[in-house]
């Protein structure tokens, strides 16, 4: 039950809970209002006194918080305050545009979110003509992308995978969210004639390696361009 003020109704709690409960509310509402980036449970219960139920307390200031300006979003499994999606469009007009990326990049930044770990190689591949590594740094200037590891084939190309703040940026709560086949078709994204046999990948942005890859500090002295000089 609730109050007609939205909060949780805590008649039932004794007077010492509702208050260390009020108190508690409080504290974690502060430390995310003052954070410059998302937090995640483990950290809000480190800085909050012993025996905090944190979890309860972001449900209920996420509910709190539901009909308003503000809410309380979980994106990449972090807590953070974002304006109301409804809103986003006042933003616009105060928000200077970062610098907009070409189709390529956009083309390229897809391509890494839907098959990571995937080689620059691998990009030119899926997409049917050449990327430039400029094209790379720009993604990585802008933190949604990293270097992962190396494949383990010759040259030992850099894979390349997305990161926690590509997550934060598109508002998704992990790469899973990304839109599937019948979702990008709705959004008029993808031609509706589509061949029957065309699949969007399930998208894994998993941190640890995968058998074909090595970390980046084994053979760190190649660099990307040994892709083309190796014949990759």
């Amino acid at each position: 039950m609730t109050s007609e003020d939205g909060q949780p109704d805590l008649v039932e709690q004794s007077g010492e809970d509702l208050h260390a409960d009020l108190a508690g509310q409080r504290m974690v509402e502060a430390l995310l209002f003052a954070s410059n980036e998302p937090l995640s449970l483990e950290e809000l219960t480190l800085r909050v006194p012993e025996g905090t139920d944190v979890l309860t307390l972001l449900e209920r200031l996420q509910k709190l918080y539901e009909p308003r300006g503000v809410n309380l979003v979980r994106l990449a499994g972090k807590w953070c305050f974002r304006t109301a999606e409804d809103l986003s469009y006042l933003m616009h007009r105060n928000v200077e545009e970062q610098r907009k990326l070409s189709r390529a990049a956009l083309e390229t930044l897809a391509i890494i979110a839907y098959h990571q770990p995937v080689t620059r190689a691998e990009i030119e591949e899926i997409r049917g003509v050449s990327t430039s590594k400029g094209t790379l740094d720009v993604l990585l200037e802008t933190t949604w992308i990293r270097m992962r590891g190396r494949r383990r084939t010759p040259g030992r190309p850099v894979t390349y995978g997305t990161t926690e703040q590509f997550l934060v940026h598109f508002g998704l709560e992990n790469v899973k969210d990304l839109p599937g086949l019948e979702e990008l078709k709705g959004a008029g994204l993808l031609d509706s004639a589509v061949p029957a046999s065309f699949v969007v990948p399930t998208p894994n942005d998993e941190v640890a390696l995968t058998e074909d890859e090595d970390p980046l500090e084994d053979g760190s002295f190649f660099d990307d361009d040994a892709e083309e000089t190796a014949g990759v």
